[in-house]
């Protein structure tokens, strides 16, 4: 019977802890934009220039 008090206190301490999470990560702004990160799959990425157009120069 005590395993189950020590069981419920640990269950009760571990979800006051998730709780106190959630409530920091609204104050400082986690959940602000939540319509960006679903579209930003859909723009394209700049492409890196290639070592090829860098490294070539012309020799008069």
């Amino acid at each position: 019977m005590e395993m189950i008090y020590f069981l419920i206190g640990c269950s009760v301490f571990i979800a006051l802890v998730f709780l106190g999470a959630f409530i920091w990560a609204n104050k400082t702004g986690q959940h602000d934009d939540t319509h960006t990160p679903a579209i930003r799959i859909l723009f394209d990425d700049e492409e890196p220039k290639s070592s090829d157009e860098e490294s070539c120069t012309t020799v008069k």
